[in-house]
């Protein structure tokens, strides 16, 4: 066995003592399908209004553009599976749902100091083999098209819902990745699975896949409640039902999560305030209330004045007279786009 595959099953073994459920490795080159893709996404404007997709398409259509000098790609699959079913919260008219990676940490910090202490002991592993390793670790927040790296790489493949399903550990988990300038030996690229299925795109409430295999994230309530800003077109403001930030409906829905595995870190498991919690407390959160009760998780991230936005919408499609007062209290809200949800949910309720 040669220096560097031996490094590589030392890698795998050090990725699953770290917590990840799966590390697979391919080329920075291996996804000659994204520039199209990515092309027709964006023509298509089915990024709404997230422009830097199209500020840094370059980057994220051609990896291998990102880090010129990076040889391979270390893929690593992260579970976040609930120990709930998610969708029990979905309907609880006085209750809001919460996306469930957003219950507790932030997951960008959880996966990035695994993927980092990871990334250490391969630089210090190579040492020791006579090898200099470069890195780079990447975990949502950089222009890395994840999820065709990771089919790519063998994690899994991008199912009818776009995002990464496995047969190993279903479709609750995150995606990181190392970039490495050591010529690491490659995984087989993994096929699609999802046969003639159709249950995460039949479970959508906003219609928000126009095809199987494509997202018009303009339509997705995860893209709604997180990533939109100002109203929220008022043909969909009823389908958001009680969720409030993101949706798991087409993940909940995939028949694969049969073999989903627990969680890695027990950070992931719900807090209780978070677990439906009620939305007549949730919409009289003013700024610093909202911060000290979101700090250190990503809903912290859209600020309060989106947030109490979609806990209004909420509130609106609740039918619950009782929840009038919350909705009328914020009228008048300085954040013109709150005071425009308030409205909507009074007049839902009267």
């Amino acid at each position: 066995m040669t220096e560097i595959s031996s490094i590589k099953d030392r890698l795998v073994a050090q990725a699953l003592a770290e917590g990840f459920v799966a590390c697979r490795i391919c080329r920075p080159w291996d996804v000659p399908e994204v520039p199209g893709r990515l092309k027709a996404f964006l023509e298509a404007g089915y990024h709404g209004q997230m422009g830097w997709m199209e500020e840094r398409s370059h980057w994220r259509g051609d990896p291998a553009q990102l880090w010129p000098e990076a040889k391979s790609v270390i893929m690593l699959a992260e579970s976040y599976t609930p120990d709930v079913d998610p969708m029990e919260v979905i309907g609880q008219a006085d209750r809001a749902a919460i996306s469930v990676y957003a219950r507790n940490k932030d997951y960008h910090d959880l996966v990035k100091k695994r993927l980092k202490r990871l990334a250490r002991w391969l630089i210090a592993e190579a040492a020791g083999d006579g090898e200099t390793a470069g890195v780079k670790v990447f975990v949502d927040t950089a222009p890395v098209p994840e999820k065709p790296l990771g089919q790519a790489a063998g994690l899994g493949w991008q199912g009818k819902h776009t995002n990464l399903v496995s047969r190993d550990w279903g479709n609750w988990a995150f995606i990181g990745s190392v970039f490495t300038t050591l010529d690491l030996p490659v995984d087989e690229a993994e096929r699609d699975h999802c046969g003639s299925c159709r249950s995460c795109v039949a479970a959508c409430p906003t219609d928000a896949f126009p095809a199987p295999y494509q997202l018009d994230a303009r339509r997705c309530i995860s893209y709604l409640t997180i990533e939109h800003r100002g109203p929220i077109d008022e043909a969909l403001r009823a389908k958001l039902g009680n969720r409030i930030y993101g949706c798991d409906d087409c993940l909940a829905a995939c028949p694969w999560n049969k073999f989903a595995v627990a969680a890695s870190d027990i950070r992931y498991e719900a807090r209780p305030e978070f677990n439906a919690p009620r939305l007549s407390e949730l919409a009289a959160l003013d700024d610093p209330g909202f911060r000290a009760l979101f700090s250190g998780s990503p809903i912290k991230r859209i600020g309060r004045d989106r947030f109490v936005r979609n806990v209004l919408y909420a509130i609106g499609n609740s039918g619950l007279p009782h929840l009038l007062p919350a909705a009328r209290n914020l009228i008048e809200d300085p954040d013109p786009t709150v005071a425009d949800a308030a409205r909507w949910a009074v007049q839902r309720l009267i």
